[in-house]
């Protein structure tokens, strides 16, 4: 018997065996049985229950005639409601029984009949009606029973109740709907929240609506303006800075920020620090809540191209810090941690890194993630060093030493700094990239300070000039000059002895070829190059045209040349390999005497790069509507020119309105210095990262240029000779830890 229990009342669904069958009579009209919707509520008393005084069967006997007279009152109906009164009874299925705990209901037609029960302990007995043979059956099928009897215990009495109203019949079904609708509501608001549901653009006024780009999102506040018109229609610079260097009042940072408000506003104070973290500095430049960031933050390719947090790409400017980290901590795991050993003795290694910083990233490669702990901020690190967290820490050279008490910790021994820098760190400001103008001026003043420097031109507030009108929006009447002047020289910000300066020094001659890290340029997500891009162009076409300006009284085929043309037909060739799936041959090169005229033709799409020329200042800002700025890459050849003087660099130029052009044609320049650097040769290409950030059919770049050039030696190599030693090289070698710093020609 299948039986469950619910309030207090037993109802049975199964043949008793044991129950004999019997007929159901009426004094009255014939009336048929009521087969009754089965339940899944058991009310057959035990097997083992106590017999029953035989007066209480009297008086069930009397209330049993008394409820079969009041459930046949009611004709049959085929819209009888279930038992749990939830939606209409098959045909055939006339009447149900129910308990709500004090009382007993009959469902019957359109009727509901209350019984009330004197005790919680009276309940109703129905059995299965009987089958031809005498023993009694369920019909499953149709779920029909009958009523056979019914039992009040304790002196329960049968009061016919009044019939119940339509909407209380129907309470269940009302609320079961209005729960289906309300839920329903709740999903659609949560989804139109979300996005998933689209509005359709016919219903969002036509200044709202946003179309769907592969690009990041702009503030909603997005000003059309130049960054140059805001800030001097504002007034002052908002530089994105550490919320230490804004309450301390001094440092680098801050001098570099107060340098480019000389330039802008022509006021070194006119500037707004804003307080923004590794975490949120990205973001605060897509918010326009800062002009710039100086944060000490590390120029990567991947970085200028598309930042991992936001998959935006930033302007970095020239380099004012090269460093790169280095471990301190206890000598033994200090020394572990330069080898990346983690056994034996350095089994119990735990080296403590910031989060969101190349640190983090290098030590992601070098280390399980089991040996190292993550803080978020330089000075949490420092803590965790000192309160046993970890043995050993690693940050940036610079950094740790401007924190005291890491300083402390050497000269009593109880720590040491490594002699090992582990990767390259050259800290740049950052601007958004969709104001190369803007970004191109940053870059001037760090320009200003190098040349500052290098002219022996120091702060002198007698020559600091402050602007009568703001309102100039020309980039042409800015004084760079005003950066040291009004705030001193690069020399004078860094606050350091040039001796110790290290590749932060003016350079005089030695090396100057340094590879800007590449970061990760394989992504897993990826969206290739729009259709107006020169990228996406110069696949379609299968080949690409390159500008090579010629001096003076040159005659003969530039494809047979050497010396600097030689170098940059060998870097179109390169970029033609990287382009067009190696394929070198696809590139046709156009010959120009005349500065003007290439750049021209650069500039009207005649041309799709340029080589031969130095690079010019004048030639980076935008000279009229139809001769935009230019972008150059890193040089690929360095004159030897003496520190006082212009040094002659020559550069890939590019337009500037196409960013990721530009920063593909600057890789191509790197990875040749890059393969130098790691001594990769022409057959070793696969050690060359892949680049699928530039698109996919792209990913191979890299490795087919090299296929094609070999590195950077073996470049100069063909075009200057094999006899030509690295000592006769000057600039043009690799830097090993010399002077880096060098203002870029035609300042001020």
């Amino acid at each position: 018997m299948n039986s469950s229990s619910e309030g207090g009342a037993v109802v049975s669904s199964t043949r008793n065996s044991a129950a004999p069958a019997r007929d159901v009579e009426s004094s009255g009209p014939e009336v048929r049985p009521h087969p009754i919707r089965r339940s899944t509520i058991d009310m057959l008393p035990p097997d083992d229950a106590p017999p029953i005084p035989l007066a209480q069967l009297d008086a069930n006997m009397q209330t049993q005639e008394k409820i079969r007279s009041m459930v046949s009152v009611y004709p049959s109906s085929n819209n009888a409601p279930t038992v749990d009164g939830e939606g209409d009874a098959d045909d055939g299925e006339t009447a149900a029984v129910t308990d709500d705990g004090s009382t007993r209901v009959v469902h019957h037609g359109n009727q509901l009949i209350r019984s009330p029960l004197n005790t919680p302990s009276s309940h109703i007995l129905i059995h299965s009606s009987p089958s031809a043979d005498g023993q009694g059956s369920v019909r499953r099928g149709s779920g029909d029973l009958e009523v056979l009897d019914a039992m009040v215990q304790d002196g329960g009495e049968v009061i016919v109740a009044q019939p119940v109203g339509f909407f209380e019949r129907k309470s269940k079904p009302f609320a079961l709907w209005l729960c289906f609708l309300s839920s329903l509501l709740v999903v659609w608001l949560v989804l139109s929240l979300t996005g998933v549901i689209n509005i359709r653009r016919e219903e969002v006024p036509e200044e709202e609506v946003v179309l769907e780009t592969s690009e990041p999102s702009l503030s909603p506040s997005f000003d059309p303006r130049s960054t140059l018109e805001i800030v001097q229609e504002r007034g002052h610079v908002r530089c994105g800075l550490w919320n230490e260097t804004i309450n301390s009042g001094e440092g680098s940072h801050l001098d570099l920020c107060r340098s480019v408000a000389a330039v802008l506003v022509g006021n070194p104070d006119n500037f707004e620090g804003v307080p923004v973290t590794f975490a949120s500095r990205w973001q605060h430049l897509l918010d326009r809540t800062v002009d710039l960031v100086i944060l000490g933050d590390t120029y990567t390719i991947e970085r200028e191209v598309k930042e991992s947090s936001t998959g935006a790409g930033f302007s970095f400017s020239s380099v004012y810090n090269y460093d790169g980290m280095v471990y301190i901590g206890k000598q033994t795991f200090v020394h572990c941690a330069e080898e990346q050993k983690r056994y034996d003795e350095c089994s119990s290694i735990m080296t403590c890194v910031e989060n969101s910083t190349t640190h983090y990233d290098f030590l992601n490669t070098a280390f399980p993630s089991r040996y190292f702990k993550i803080g978020s901020s330089l000075e949490e690190i420092t803590e965790m060093l000192f309160n046993g967290t970890c043995n050993v820490l690693a940050h940036e050279k610079s950094f740790m030493q401007n924190v005291a008490l890491l300083n402390v910790g050497i000269r009593e021994g109880t720590f040491i700094l490594g002699n090992k820098m582990k990767t390259k760190e050259p800290h740049a400001i950052i601007t958004r990239n969709n104001d190369r103008e803007f970004s191109d001026i940053i870059n001037w003043v760090v320009q200003a300070l190098f040349f500052g420097e290098e002219q022996g031109i120091t702060k002198d507030m007698k020559s600091c000039q402050t602007y009568s009108n703001l309102f100039m929006y020309d980039v042409s009447d800015l004084h760079f000059i005003n950066a040291v002047y009004c705030v001193g020289n690069y020399g004078d910000i860094v606050d350091g002895d040039p001796n110790n300066r290290g590749m932060n020094r003016i350079n005089d001659g030695t090396g100057m070829l340094y590879a800007i890290p590449f970061g990760n340029l394989d992504k897993d997500t990826i969206v290739g190059p729009a259709s107006g891009s020169t990228l996406a162009k110069i696949r379609n076409e299968g080949s690409f045209n390159c500008g090579v300006v010629v001096p003076d009284g040159f005659e003969g085929n530039v494809t047979e040349s050497d010396k600097i043309v030689g170098m940059g037909v060998e870097y179109c060739r390169a970029l033609a390999a990287a382009l067009l799936d190696g394929d070198s041959n696809d590139v046709t090169f156009l010959t120009f005497g005349s500065k003007l005229s290439s750049y021209i033709a650069l500039a009207n799409g005649e041309i799709d790069v340029l080589v031969g020329d130095r690079v010019l200042r004048k030639f980076d800002f935008e000279r009229s509507p139809s001769l935009a700025g230019f972008h150059f890459s890193t040089p690929y050849y360095y004159g030897d020119e003496s520190a006082s003087n212009d040094v002659s660099l020559y550069s890939m130029a590019t337009r500037e309105d196409d960013v990721l052009f530009a920063s593909f044609v600057n890789c191509i320049v790197l990875a040749t210095i890059y393969a130098q650097d790691n001594r990769i040769q022409r057959d070793e290409s696969s050690q060359l990262p892949l680049v699928s950030v530039f698109g996919p059919e792209l990913d191979w770049a890299l490795r087919d240029a090299i296929i094609y050039s070999g590195s950077y030696d073996e470049i100069y190599s063909r075009n200057f000779g094999t006899n030509s030693a690295e000592t006769f090289r000057g600039r043009n070698t690799l830097n090993e830890g010399g002077p880096l710093m060098h203002s870029l020609p035609h300042l001020p």
